[in-house]
């Protein structure tokens, strides 16, 4: 096992046995109001919805966990199994170790053998900064090809870059990049962050380019600081404990992102609220601020690993939550949860 698939290993683990979630999740701090009077049926509710010109069965994306080391394969498959079984979107982790090497590719693929409604490649921005023009746009085609992707995401991880002794904290020409990729790749192209947010002056920005779509991936969930602090703990490495610690909960809260990155693309770009969503009231909440579709990861790990029963299950309870969520509200389709009346700011 070389270095890229030991630490992704690495990073499954800790968060598996590890509490890598940041301090506070702000997702408390989003109170919808109750609707006394609802004046609708709760088995007529439609969780439908379309995204990216695809028609989800609801609104929830299993946002891109793993892939590029042996037991990658296995947590991919279950969770494109119930990704098919619940007809929600699915993104992978970054693909950059089965570019590298070819055997890897498979970790990621066996999600071809569902019938996912969205299939989301994934690679990292502080890579494809490294590549040229020829480079980028043939990688991105084999990206997508490798688990016939109807998006690419471009992922914003620099908090990890930064903190993690062997990251690659080089972000001078992202900009550039994702412009000339969201012009030239023929593919839709989305922005992702992982876990620190993306503010409305970076949205600003985004929004001249071509992309088609941003996940804020906020504050408020993992913390891949807290992970990397793990991982130096392991290694004994004094200085990147240091780091983990300081920047555990760094980054923008997730429900500000919706609200900071919607004003500043007047929302006409697709939003995904990625960052701490636990369960199907943080969905409707995210929904409500004005996300298209939420994404959730940590939630869904520890069921992946075990078998696709489990898995199944926490999808039921999930959709269920929000279906009565949109009963509470009084809202029978999903666009309608942005009418929805709501309070955001801690309580006392």
């Amino acid at each position: 096992m070389n270095q890229t698939e030991e630490r992704k290993r690495e990073h499954v683990q800790i968060s598996l046995k590890e509490n890598v979630s940041a301090h506070y999740n702000y997702w408390d701090d989003v109170h919808l109001i109750h609707n006394a009077l609802p004046e609708i049926n709760e088995n007529e509710i439609d969780l439908s919805t379309r995204l990216f010109g695809k028609k989800l069965h609801a609104p929830l994306i299993i946002s891109g966990m793993t892939g590029g080391y042996s037991e990658g394969k296995k947590i991919n498959e279950h969770l494109a199994s119930v990704a098919s079984t619940f007809q929600i979107g699915m993104g992978v982790g970054s693909q950059r170790a089965a570019l590298e090497n070819q055997r890897l590719a498979e970790t990621y693929s066996i999600i071809k053998q569902y019938d996912i409604p969205l299939k989301i490649a994934n690679i990292g921005a502080s890579q494809m900064v490294l590549w040229d023009k020829k480079q980028i746009l043939e990688n991105a085609e084999k990206m997508i090809t490798m688990i016939d992707a109807d998006v690419l995401a471009v992922c914003l991880n620099f908090l990890q870059e930064a903190i993690q002794p062997e990251g690659e904290a080089q972000a001078k020409g992202c900009l550039a990049t994702i412009d000339m990729l969201s012009q030239e790749f023929g593919r839709p192209v989305i922005i992702k962050e992982s876990g620190a947010g993306i503010s409305g002056k970076i949205a600003h920005q985004l929004k001249k380019t071509k992309i088609c779509g941003i996940d804020v991936g906020g504050a408020g969930g993992t913390s891949f600081s807290a992970v990397e602090y793990y991982r130096a703990k392991i290694k004994g490495d004094t200085h990147n404990i240091r780091a983990g610690q300081t920047f555990w909960d760094w980054g923008i809260p997730t429900p500000s992102c919706i609200l900071d990155v919607g004003k500043a693309t007047n929302w006409e770009l697709p939003i995904i609220a990625t960052g701490g969503i636990r369960h199907g009231l943080d969905i409707a909440k995210a929904l409500v601020l004005g996300a298209s579709a939420a994404g959730m990861a940590h939630v869904l790990l520890k069921p992946a690993l075990k078998d696709k029963k489990t898995l199944n299950q926490e999808l039921e309870i999930i959709t269920r939550e929000l279906r009565i969520a949109m009963f509470l509200v009084g809202v029978d389709t999903v666009e309608k949860l942005s009418t929805v009346e709501v309070k955001y700011g801690p309580t006392n």
